[in-house]
């Protein structure tokens, strides 16, 4: 099963210094009908413009992978942790009994990046943060796995079973990925474009799928990123 997100019909928010696209109910957009999708709750698409930003606020319960675009994005956490990732890059929090941080733009233009929340296995987790610097070219042509769960491969590791991957494809070129019996993934169309499964995907579309392997073909260069999990048991 395959169904298409128009990014026309999602949430938005301006508040000036931050432009939202919210992926799921969040903040001043619910739909009752769009709360999560499986264990992932929540994918906003956020541009922040230079020298704002998140000041310090709370979370608990809750994996927290942030996923660079463009520009870059400044950390600060009550665990006394500081960084700052740019295109490509990307930080993860569990929030488990409780967190709190800042998520600036000190950069000289506009910064661009999804902040997806993801439900833990379990509640009260010790809180953690990471950042890893993924270089751009391994992610060419071919998937790039930067989260997986506890017993999985990928540098950051989260508390659920889901796994995230991310592709830059050239114009013309082709990639499968597999979605098995009883699993499910969310592929954002992060920018390009792109037809898969004979479902054309623009820059900011996104794409259910459920026990469905997919070909993706590149319209023009395609950068693409999928949450794959456990399929939601309804």
């Amino acid at each position: 099963m395959l169904r298409k997100l128009d990014n026309k019909n999602m949430g938005r928010s301006d508040l000036g210094w931050l432009k939202s696209l919210f992926h799921f109910s969040f903040a001043n957009y619910y739909n009752i009908d769009n709360i999560n999708f499986g264990v992932l709750r929540v994918v906003n698409d956020d541009l922040v413009k230079s020298n704002t930003g998140f000041e310090l606020h709370p979370h608990r319960d809750m994996e927290i992978i942030s996923y660079v675009v463009d520009g870059e994005l400044n950390h600060g956490d009550s665990m006394g942790n500081k960084n700052t990732i740019t295109r490509g890059h990307v930080q993860y929090m569990s929030a488990g009994t409780g967190i709190s941080h800042t998520e600036h733009n000190f950069g000289k233009s506009t910064s661009r990046f999804l902040q997806i929340w993801i439900l833990p296995d379990k509640a009260g987790l010790t809180p953690n943060y990471g950042d890893y610097r993924f270089k751009w070219e391994d992610r060419k042509n071919k998937w790039l796995q930067i989260v997986s769960g506890i017993n999985g491969d990928a540098p950051i590791k989260i508390n659920q079973d889901a796994n995230i991957h991310v592709l830059e494809l050239e114009k013309d070129k082709e990639i499968d990925f597999k979605v098995g019996e009883g699993r499910q993934a969310y592929l954002i169309q992060i920018e390009g474009s792109s037809e898969i499964n004979d479902i054309v995907l623009n820059d900011r579309d996104a794409l259910e799928i459920v026990e469905e392997d997919i070909t993706i073909k590149s319209i023009d260069t395609s950068h693409v990123l999928i949450i794959e999990m456990e399929k939601e048991q309804k």
